[in-house]
Order: C-alpha cells, then structure tokens, then sequence
C-alpha cells in the first residue's frame, strides 16, 4: 500500500469520526437536558456526549492536512516541503492541545489553554478563508478542492459558535447537580442546546457536501 492511499485511508476514518461521533453527541444532548431524566441519569448522559464528542474533535485538525497532503502529492496544489510540514505541526498541536483539555477536565490550568484554542481556532477560519478563497479566485487549484477548503472553514467556525452558545449550558448544569433540576437550570440548558442545533446541522451539511465535492459528484 503506498503513501497515497495511507493518507486517503486515513482522510476517510476523519470523516467517519466525525460525521458518526457528531450524530452521537447530538443523541446523548438531548437525554442530557430531559427533564424526564434523574440527575444521575443526565450525568452519564453527558459523559457518553462528551465521549462521543471526541470524534468530531480529534477528527477536525487531522482531516484538513490529511487532505491537503494528498493534493500536494498528486500536483493539486503547489506547496513547498516546508509550507506542509508547517501545517502538519499546527495541525498536531491542534490535536494535542484537545487531547490535554479532554483529559485535563476541570483543572485550572486548562481555562487559559482552552482560551489560546478558541483564538487559535479564529485563525485558522481566517487562514483558512483566505487560502480558499486565493486558490479559487487565481485558479492555483481545482475549483472543487477551493470549495472544500471554504467548506472546512466554515465548519471550524460552526464549531467555534457552538462553544460560545454552549456556555451557558455549564452552570446551569452544575446548579442542577448541587441542588436538584430546576425550571431555571432546565430552561437554560434546553436554550443553550437549541441554539447549537441549527449549527451542527451545519456541520453535518457541510460534511456531506465536502465528500460530494470529494468524489466528484459536484463541480
């Protein structure tokens, strides 16, 4: 098996992950805000949810430059060796920096490396935005690969929305675990959630527009 087709491999176990572990996070959020549901019962829920989420998030930095390598490979895009190692090294920290948090949970010092994530994920939309947009409108590669790039951008973003409207969802939580469900810990969970909703829906859209796009069944 050569390089090639390591890297397709691999570029398909990304989406696979992410495509599959968003439809479970989106599953278990909705047992975790039923008002139906003990606490306890709502607290598993989300640890399955924050487990499953671990799909999208380890699936997101590594599908990028898996993808972006291929195209190298195959003359798609002119990159130097240096230029795609950088973004192999970013995408690696990337991946590092959601691993710790994930496994940090809870501790102080993850409150300033989670802040340095979401910048560092505003920069990488802008990057991204900009080389998408640079490759479609001088022709320096396929119109269809331009868009997946735009496409990727924009998921990236629907993700950073969904952390800022999943802020309120946290206390509310943890009012609900100390002192018993609530018609205002409920409300405020249920709101938060809703208004992620329409941006993994988003996702997912813009997921299955990528592999249209990737397989040629558009552009």
């Amino acid at each position: 098996m050569n390089d090639y087709l390591l890297l397709k491999f691999a570029h398909l176990l990304a989406f696979v992950y992410w495509l599959g572990g968003d439809l479970g996070t989106f599953l278990a959020s909705r047992h975790v805000i039923s008002r139906e549901a003990s606490p306890e019962a709502r607290a598993v829920a989300l640890k399955i949810m924050l487990a499953c989420d671990m799909g999208p998030k380890t699936a997101m930095p590594l599908i990028f430059p898996l993808g972006l390598h291929m195209a190298a490979m195959v003359g798609m895009v002119n990159l130097p060796g240096i230029a795609l190692t950088a973004v192999w090294l970013l995408a690696l920290y990337w991946f590092g920096v959601v691993l710790v948090l994930y496994l940090n949970e809870g501790k102080p010092f993850t409150a300033g490396l989670a802040q340095a994530d979401f910048y560092f994920r505003i920069a990488v939309v802008l990057a991204l935005l900009a080389y998408g947009a640079s490759g479609l409108a001088a022709a320096s590669m396929p119109a269809w690969l331009a868009w997946k790039i735009l496409v990727f951008a924009c998921l990236v973003a629907c993700g950073i929305a969904i952390r800022i409207n999943l802020k309120p969802f946290i206390p509310a939580f943890g009012q609900m675990m100390a002192s018993g469900p609530s018609e205002s810990s409920d409300s405020a969970m249920e709101l938060s959630v809703g208004r992620c909703r329409p941006f993994v829906w988003l996702i997912w859209a813009g997921l299955l527009l990528n592999a249209a796009l990737g397989l040629h069944l558009l552009g």
